[in-house]
């Protein structure tokens, strides 16, 4: 895991995608043999040297200013998501002096409790699951039933039995999750948990290792969840993802059921 290397990827990746006709580039007669802007477009547009351009892209070591990254950001026109990688990829984003948490705050262990009826989980920036209710034990499974090694949420999703059938579209889920993690790592760089985590899912898991190298940083903090669950059939939730202010690196999920039969399905794992 070499962020040198993945800023050199990622720019090349952003860059290829972008189609010269959207952009108010004078006409050059050489025929273009890859898909995407050049090298010398993208650095025109954002007002530095072709020469700097290559080295970036070259992994050459360079460390670009907070402006040249902004100008890198607009020249390729990145969504919000993917600019804060680039911020991160380049360690110009002001980062949080506190290490990554590995235990769950004790007022947001008890604010898991007090959801209930809603199934809530509290998660650290690796998915590691660090306090759930039992609304989500019923939902899920229950995580104290597991070591704390595998109460991982996107190890789960890959390798567990139940849960890795869990989930209608299941590859969506997994590549929300997998752009989570990338843009965790590029955060977090030196937590070496995440990235054996990183590199466990990727050499186990040919779907991981094919997500991964997308290079999609998309995160998705609301949206929508259908679940085969074995003894309530389909359910559908609406979940939302929280950062608490004092604890940006813990992630509280919430969810709600998504329509009558999922809330009384809901009900009836509840009640045993």
């Amino acid at each position: 895991m070499d962020t040198t290397q993945e800023l050199a990827a990622f720019l090349r990746s952003r860059r290829e995608r972008l189609d010269p006709r959207d952009f108010d580039l004078p006409s050059r007669r050489r025929a273009r043999r890859t898909p995407g802007l050049r090298r010398e477009e993208v650095a025109e547009l954002a007002g530095v040297s072709i020469d700097y351009v290559v080295r970036l892209e070259q992994a050459r070591g360079l460390r670009p200013s907070a402006n040249v990254v902004e100008a890198l950001a607009r020249a390729l026109r990145l969504a919000p998501d993917e600019r804060a990688y680039l911020f991160d990829l380049t360690r110009q984003r002001p980062r949080n002096a506190d290490k990554p948490a590995t235990t769950a705050a004790p007022p947001l262990a008890r604010l898991v409790t007090n959801l209930s009826p809603l199934p809530a989980m509290l998660m650290n920036h690796r998915y590691d699951i660090l306090a759930w209710n039992s609304e989500m034990a019923r939902l899920l499974m229950d995580f104290g039933t597991l070591p704390p090694s595998q109460r991982n949420a996107m190890w789960l999703c890959l390798v567990h039995p139940e849960i890795s059938e869990f989930y209608v579209d299941r590859e969506r889920v997994v590549r929300e999750g997998i752009a989570h993690l990338r843009a965790a790592w590029a955060a977090h760089p030196e937590d070496r948990a995440l990235i054996d985590l990183i590199t466990e899912c990727t050499t186990h898991s040919t779907e991981f290792a094919r997500l991964w190298a997308e290079r999609d940083i998309t995160s998705n903090g609301r949206g929508h969840k259908a679940i085969r669950h074995p003894d309530a059939g389909m359910i559908a939730v609406h979940f939302e993802v929280l950062m608490p202010l004092h604890d940006p690196d813990q992630r509280l999920m919430i969810c709600r059921a998504a329509d009558d039969e999922s809330q009384s399905a809901l009900d009836r794992l509840c009640a045993r």
